[in-house]
């Protein structure tokens, strides 16, 4: 048969007649009365018809297993926003070990000069080799946080991914961020299931760390608070700082490695003008503090000692 007839195009055979079977047991489908009279469906009917039916078994499948527009696109610009976000703070990481890299690179050449004509003093050779040592050492403390950085990232992949936490560096301090909504109800210090889970995640992570320390800061917004229990916002992020740290400990830390405190509404991520500011400010911040290594030396904090 082909495809053209009398001026229509015709469905394939097999498929009609694969429709025909299926349906020869039921009784012929009929077309609405029209003037009182029932005329057969034609190929095009038949057609049309399982068209819009299979249309319909999509898009109830679509919402049957919770993938309806609305959640997707609700979901998109959330991801989107994290990966901005994971995107700056790596763009910082490697600016901050370039511009040690370039400032390395000044001193060496300067070295270098010092080495082709033979000027400058002792004292002078002695203050730029110890100078390229502390670049050396800085760079290297650079690129070891740069590869902290990523590697926590990296390990707690599925929370960010989820916005149970974020890894972030703020005023440059390395920080995991815990909203406050997983974590506690308004007003209270007692850990919700969905915060117990996602903190016993990130014990796990950081018991690795073993040669880290970590300070859980507390935060509110500044919406005061004056019960029996917390008289002030200092009390209530104290204590939900504690609550943290102790789960912590419980998921495998050492007690040694942690400390707790609570900063209230006094050390704001965002503006409290707006709710989602406020939304910002309440959460749970892990602090991962510098190694002595990696701090400048203080060798020459106080000057020269005075001569005796």
């Amino acid at each position: 048969m082909t495809a053209l007839q009398a001026g229509t195009i015709s469905a394939p055979d097999e498929p009609l007649a694969l429709l025909r079977r299926a349906t020869s047991a039921a009784a012929p489908y009929r077309r609405p009365p029209t003037c009182g009279k029932v005329t057969p469906l034609t190929r095009e009917d038949i057609v049309i018809q399982t068209s819009r039916l299979l249309g319909m078994f999509l898009v109830g499948a679509l919402f049957a297993v919770g993938c309806g527009p609305s959640e997707l696109e609700q979901k998109v610009p959330v991801l989107e926003k994290q990966l901005k976000e994971q995107q700056d703070e790596n763009a910082k990481l490697k600016a901050q070990t370039d511009d040690l890299t370039k400032k390395l690179a000044d001193a060496n050449a300067a070295a270098d000069k010092f080495k082709a004509w033979g000027t400058g003093t002792q004292a002078d050779k002695e203050a730029l080799q110890k100078r390229l040592a502390e670049l050396e050492k800085a760079k290297a403390a650079s690129e070891a946080r740069e590869a902290m950085f990523r590697g926590l990232a990296e390990k707690l992949r599925s929370m960010v991914d989820a916005g149970q936490i974020k890894v972030t560096v703020r005023n440059g301090r390395m920080l995991l961020v815990l909203p406050n909504d997983i974590l506690f109800d308004s007003g209270k210090v007692e850990l919700k299931d969905e915060g117990k889970a996602a903190i016993a995640n990130v014990a796990k992570v950081l018991a690795g760390m073993a040669d880290r320390h970590f300070l859980v800061a507390g935060h509110t917004d500044n919406v005061p608070i004056k019960t029996h229990k917390f008289r002030s916002n200092w009390e209530l992020s104290t204590q939900r700082a504690v609550e943290v740290t102790r789960l912590l400990v419980e998921g495998g830390m050492k007690p040694s490695q942690l400390g707790a405190a609570g900063y209230a509404d006094f050390d704001p991520a965002a503006s409290n003008d707006t709710p989602d500011g406020q939304k910002q400010n309440r959460r749970i911040e892990i602090v991962v503090e510098p190694n002595l290594s990696e701090l400048p030396s203080l060798d020459n904090l106080g000057g020269k000692p005075a001569a005796k």
